[in-house]
């Protein structure tokens, strides 16, 4: 495990979302600089950084045109390092987002692969030999392009029909006239081109990478085995040369992900993790109506945790920029006890920016450079009462998206100053895991009282010198479990006081309570 990882809080940045210092409207790296201590002083002390590389923006820099040039509209690659130097100054560390599964159509690499008479780019994407053979059928495609090129034959995208696929060769090949095994050349040279994209930021400073897709690369790979192995090498040239780096999947299956070698794994909105069920349903687990379900979630998580032996980390985030924010369901109340929840799991707990002042989600918004219903998640944070909430010096016209136009919308100064406030339950829960070693990622968990459409969730936390016993109860009404073991002192509240009589423990409604437990 990479120390530093040990106990890391993250904060996922938007950056074309998060601070505008030149007055155009989107956001750059000099106003992610310069607050950088309101990030420290939050507690956090790890950030993720969406991708703020080269990138015509049609999928908001998820179609990358260039993979060692920062945008210009964040700036340079000068920027980018000082922002490395600062980060590592305040003894925080940062993660850039890396899209190895396919790239924009205007990359370099791509308008080479297009042409019909045969070079080193040719294999660099995943072509059929015929313009009239396409991809129905094969796992790990979303669709094809045809027609775009004089090159006889189609190519797969990723995603977006923008997104032509890289090539990593084919686990199950049906049609060796096309598709190349992994071990192929042209399959190799993509890993190597990868390889030497990570090994340019991580010498410039970056700490680690968050990797798009992360399951999506081998093709005709219905189990992942081969996109399992393809990382297994990408770790070993890790941890050869960066030995420190860290790396997080956005895969969503963590018995998967962990066993390819990844340090980290999300549970995510998508894939079979049910997520959705505890913040983002009719019902939510996390509301006081009482009506939601938590079971399938707590059984897919232990599923995964089982056979890391605590040598990966699942990661429950807040939210990110492809789901709606937590207020879109939960109200102020409701969203300390996610908290409660999330900052006492093991594995390290992932913000998303604003959820920590409750940012609303915004609703019927015009999508805005390929985010559609997710573009409402990535309105501009929102600092003060000033022009802009203090984003942006432009135009309100001129904002990369608009702001909540509500005149009561949180802002990060409001919520500074009120001692009552989400930003100051999550400062404390911070504080209080990081000073509590049992509360951190590689402390086990062992799940106590989960049952279906019940309350509360409890579970402990352990390392072999300590154990403590959390409890949550976002329902309206109290809740009971039986538990026989002994307690000592609080560690957190919020709410009342809870009672142990005669084997049963009782929980008031709306709560959450951290206990050390005597042996």
């Amino acid at each position: 495990m990479v120390e530093w990882l040990k106990n890391a809080v993250f904060y996922e940045i938007y950056p074309q979302s998060f601070a505008d210092t030149n007055a155009d409207g989107i956001g750059d790296i000099q106003g992610i600089i310069e607050h950088l201590d309101y990030i420290r002083e939050l507690g956090c002390n790890a950030i993720w950084l969406n991708p703020c590389f080269a990138s015509p923006f049609l999928d908001a820099g998820y179609d990358v045109s260039d993979y060692k040039k920062v945008a210009p509209r964040y700036g340079t690659n000068a920027d980018l390092r000082r922002l490395f130097e600062e980060v590592h100054k305040r003894g925080m560390h940062v993660m850039l987002d890396l899209v190895p599964g396919h790239t924009a159509l205007e990359h370099p690499w791509f308008q080479e692969s297009q042409k019909p008479q045969h070079n080193e780019y040719s294999g660099r994407y995943v072509w059929t030999d015929d313009a009239w053979k396409d991809f129905s059928g094969i796992s790990g495609t979303m669709g094809f392009l045809r027609g775009i090129s004089q090159r006889d034959g189609c190519v797969a995208v990723n995603f977006y029909s923008h997104q032509p696929s890289l090539n990593y060769g084919f686990y199950e090949i049906d049609d060796p006239s096309w598709q190349q095994p992994m071990d192929a050349p042209d399959p190799m040279a993509t890993r190597e081109a990868v390889k030497d994209i990570m090994r340019f930021w991580l010498k410039m400073g970056c700490d680690g990478f968050r990797v798009d897709m992360a399951g999506s690369l081998v093709k005709n790979d219905p189990q992942q085995e081969g996109t399992i192995a393809l990382w297994h090498d990408f770790m070993q040239f890790l941890e050869k040369e960066f030995p420190d780096a860290a790396m997080i999947s956005e895969w969503g299956q963590p018995d998967r992900s962990l066993r390819s070698g990844f340090h980290m794994d999300f549970m995510l909105h998508f894939g079979p993790s049910h997520y959705t069920d505890l913040f983002h349903a009719d019902h939510p687990y996390f509301s006081r109506e009482g009506k939601g379900n938590a079971k399938a979630f707590i059984d897919y998580y232990k599923k995964c945790y089982e056979p890391t032996n605590r040598k990966g980390m699942i990661c429950v985030p807040s939210g990110n920029h492809d789901m709606a924010r937590l207020t879109n369901w939960l109200d102020k109340e409701e969203v300390k006890i996610v908290f409660a929840f999330l900052l006492s799991l093991p594995g390290a707990p992932f913000i998303y920016y604003g959820d920590e002042i409750g940012m609303r989600y915004l609703k019927d918004i015009v999508s805005v450079e390929g985010g559609y219903h997710r573009t409402g998640a990535r309105s501009p944070m929102q600092w003060d009462s000033g022009l802009n909430a203090g984003f942006s010096d432009a135009s309100a016209q001129e904002l990369y998206i608009p702001l909540d136009p509500d005149e009561n919308r949180p802002t990060a100064e409001k919520e500074m100053a009120d001692p009552d406030s989400i930003y100051h339950e999550v400062k404390k829960l911070i504080a209080l895991r990081q000073s509590v070693p049992v509360l951190q990622s590689e402390a086990e968990i062992e799940f106590l009282y989960c049952e279906e459409h019940a309350y509360p969730l409890a579970y402990r936390r352990t390392n072999g010198d300590s154990s403590v016993l959390v409890v949550v109860n976002p329902s309206g009404n109290e809740a009971s479990f039986s538990y026989n073991g002994k307690l000592g002192s609080v560690l957190y509240q919020n709410g009342a006081g809870y009672q142990l009589d005669n084997g049963k423990l009782t929980v008031p409604a709306a709560s959450a309570v951290f206990v050390w437990e005597e042996k």
